[in-house]
């Protein structure tokens, strides 16, 4: 498992990262089983949201329960959780009070004394960064955050955050897989006019941006075909794409899994990869995808046999 340095902190990262929203139905040993696959494959850091579950907070609680981990076991590894969504609307809501409520219940549940890395989970049109900025600084004077970030959030969203809060923005969570890849498409295709590729949709160019601010992009959602309706491996609606992946299996001895991952994985831009997936041989399969030498012609490949134009 590739491992890196997230900017802006002291965190060891993997490049591929267990998302944990799906597990509320699940039993205390098959979520056992489940992180225990990815602590195999070397993952060590988890991502929560406060809203992931059928109730608040569930799927925190569910991990804590079945962990169960000592004041050691929980030194070595990252949680990661989110704010910021209320379900009841649903509506976003980036107050002081909520943030702070919000963590502390991810707190609870969790039953940790601190989250490695709080993001901020969808954009607000109400935000009032000022409140943002005093959240972030009462989390952090108390031990309870100890970094911050966002998820899916545009350059100049992040700019007027990082206007007002203290400290660096160290993540941005934001859905790529090969099909679901205009952050990196809409580059590629710049200045063709009369492509619907080129155009620029999330308020110019956040994966540039991240980079240059030496934010980790975290990749979610990497096997969904689009947005929640399926996933594009083994699906005849992208055969082609599915030709080169299996293809390129073969070559690496791999599982479709690990392309997917390796896609991702092989951008510069040093992304993690987060897996929403409840299976743990499918955990493992992924994983392999973190060290996968891609060439620029098998990059390209993969990205052309999606759909994606290359001028």
């Amino acid at each position: 498992m590739k491992q890196f340095t997230m900017p802006h902190t002291d965190i060891t990262a993997p490049n591929v990262v267990l998302g944990l929203m799906r597990i509320a139905e699940k039993s205390d040993e098959e979520i056992r089983t489940l992180v225990g696959a990815a602590r195999d494959a070397g993952i060590d850091f988890f991502d929560h949201a406060d809203i992931y579950g059928c109730e608040v907070h569930l799927c925190e609680r569910r991990f804590a329960e079945a962990l169960q981990l000592s004041p050691s076991e929980r030194e070595q590894v990252t949680i990661q959780s989110k704010a910021g969504i209320v379900t009841d609307g649903p509506y976003f809501d980036y107050s002081r009070e909520h943030i702070v409520a919000a963590a502390e219940g991810s707190l609870r549940a969790l039953g940790t004394d601190y989250l490695d890395i709080l993001l901020l989970h969808r954009p607000d049109a109400l935000v009032e960064p000022e409140e943002v900025a005093a959240a972030f600084d009462e989390l952090h004077a108390a031990g309870k955050v100890r970094h911050f970030g966002v998820s899916n959030h545009t350059p100049r969203q992040i700019d007027l955050l990082a206007k007002h809060v203290n400290q660096p923005i160290v993540a941005n969570q934001l859905q790529l897989s090969i099909t679901h890849s205009t952050i990196i498409a809409q580059g590629v295709a710049s200045n063709m006019q009369s492509t619907e590729q080129s155009l620029v949709r999330d308020g110019g160019g956040i994966l540039d941006y991240c980079r240059l601010h030496d934010i980790t992009v975290q990749a979610w959602s990497p096997f969904q075909a689009r947005f929640f309706d399926g996933v594009f491996l083994g699906h005849p609606e992208y055969a082609e794409l599915n030709t080169v992946i299996d293809r390129l299996a073969a070559k690496y001895e791999v599982a479709p899994e690990a392309i997917a991952t390796a896609w991702i994985t092989r951008h510069p831009a040093q992304m993690q990869v987060v897996l929403g997936t409840t299976t743990p041989q499918r955990v493992a399969d992924a994983a392999a995808g973190s060290e996968i030498p891609l060439t620029r012609p098998e990059w390209y490949e993969l990205f052309r046999a999606a759909g994606w134009i290359v001028p």
